[in-house]
């Protein structure tokens, strides 16, 4: 009887050994990717001299797919505003239009499909503020990923 409550006793502690490891499966992970650009006339494909100036941060949920952006802007009154698809220096279509033109404007999206993610991740996005001045956009920037995030730096 002895040798049965020694051996129970001993998988019971290597029970509680071996079930104590170091793995912190609650441990926090980044779900929030950090994108922002600097809108001006400069950026603009062609450029063009307004002296209009903007801020864009968007904050993409690596979990929901979905991504916040908010747009300050200064100088201009707004007649349309947009988040298209081109790299820097391209023009390219509108895919996200913003139904508020005041800034700041604050905008959700839907869900982003993997070939849009992978476009954000490319910098593919870039903000852009018409007006009736430059109907073709006053001011533009480029959406760029945070670099500390493991983004390009490019512009």
């Amino acid at each position: 009887m002895k040798l049965i409550v020694r051996l129970f006793t001993v998988l019971i502690m290597f029970s509680f050994f071996f079930s104590c490891d170091n793995n912190d499966d609650s441990q926090a992970t980044t779900t929030n990717l950090i994108y922002s650009a600097t809108l001006n006339g400069a950026n603009e494909v062609p450029a063009n001299n307004s002296t209009a100036t903007g801020t864009a941060t968007l904050t993409f949920n690596t979990v929901t797919k979905a991504f916040t952006i908010s747009v300050i802007y200064n100088g201009v009154t707004a007649s349309a505003g947009h988040i298209h698809k081109a790299a820097s220096g391209q023009s390219g279509p509108p895919v996200f239009p913003f139904s508020s033109l005041s800034s700041p404007i604050n905008f959700t999206s839907d869900p982003l499909d993997a070939s849009m993610e992978g476009d954000l991740n490319a910098n593919l996005y870039y903000v852009n503020i018409h007006s009736s001045t430059f109907p073709g956009g006053e001011i533009r920037g480029q959406l760029i990923k945070n670099s500390s995030q493991g983004g390009s730096t490019t512009y």
